[in-house]
């Protein structure tokens, strides 16, 4: 598994590189994010990590979330939570995790639509309404994550299920749980499927095993709360560092939600039970941010996969 090590400077570079680009455009009183945490929490901030041409004509804005708070936190769809124009409206995640969500979906224009501003629209609670648009031009938060980087990179391609037809991108689909409809308290089985499509040099010993694609499922939408639960064909985590290296102290074992694809194909698979009936949808992460070209501050790679879930 990845040690926090990395994690820790992927998250830390994104967040300075995130809001020293949106915090003035969010909110006119930027001294409140040197004050004290309020009793009723901290905002959520709506990020854009800027935009995509795609070989269609087609421009994605790729849009990522700040929750400072600890725990997550759910905006439902409507006035607090609202994109405009509104026909794209209702793409976006209602719940919101704790830290750093780095391109949590994106939001695909038409080329005749391409100099138009999209605005996210997020009010936390009681606080002000925090906004950010997403905008073509500057060509410093152009993503062109869908060429290979250095190394051979590439988004994983990922199809819903065991064997769903696989695709890649920030929003590569969204489609219906193919167990059908389940109960709420119910645990269900969430599959998805994954292939790495990197062509990288056999030469470089750095890759002379197939590199593991990381997964993290997370709620995206619904009315209630998901627990995540292990899947036993997950193998149980164990720190891979001796006590006396320095890293020991600083691996963190997975969340339940949180798992591995050995490569350079396979399936992931959790648990999940929700907790009281409605419509969700459940989100699907794979990156391969093992590799040296790829990671969440580099804008690099991964692709999202969106599972619809009926409960009653």
């Amino acid at each position: 598994m990845r040690t926090l090590t990395k994690s820790l400077a992927s998250v830390i570079f994104g967040v300075f590189a995130t809001v020293a680009f949106n915090v003035s455009a969010q909110s006119v009183d930027t001294g409140r994010f040197l004050s004290l945490a309020p009793p009723d929490g901290l905002p959520v901030i709506p990020v854009l990590e800027g935009w995509i041409s795609n070989p269609d004509g087609t421009t994605s804005f790729s849009f990522g979330i700040i929750n400072r708070n600890e725990e997550a936190i759910d905006i439902p769809l409507g006035e607090g939570n609202r994109i405009e124009p509104a026909k794209y409206d209702g793409i976006q995640p209602t719940h919101f995790p704790a830290g750093r969500t780095t391109g949590a979906f994106t939001v695909t224009v038409p080329a005749a639509e391409q100099d138009n501003d999209v605005w996210w629209y997020l009010t936390t609670g009681n606080s002000e309404e925090l906004k950010v648009p997403g905008r073509r031009g500057a060509s410093a938060y152009e993503l062109d994550f869908i060429l290979p980087r250095p190394q051979g990179a590439l988004q994983p391609l990922v199809g819903i299920g065991e064997d769903g037809q696989q695709a890649a991108g920030l929003y590569a689909q969204i489609g219906d749980y193919p167990g059908g409809t389940v109960r709420a308290g119910e645990q269900v089985e969430i599959i998805i499927n994954a292939t790495d499509p990197a062509v990288r040099d056999p030469e470089d010993p750095r890759f002379g095993e197939p590199l593991p694609m990381g997964v993290e499922f997370n709620k995206y939408q619904g009315p209630g709360e998901v627990l995540f639960a292990r899947h036993e064909s997950t193998p149980e985590a164990t720190n891979p560092y001796d006590e006396g290296d320095r890293r020991f102290n600083f691996w963190r074992a997975p969340e339940a939600n949180e798992l591995e694809i050995a490569g350079p194909s396979g399936t992931a698979r959790v648990y999940a039970t929700f907790s009281e009936p409605g419509d969700y949808i459940i989100s699907g992460k794979v990156d391969v941010h093992d590799a040296p070209d790829s990671s969440d501050g580099d804008q690099c790679c991964w692709t999202n996969v969106y599972q619809r879930v009926t409960v009653r």
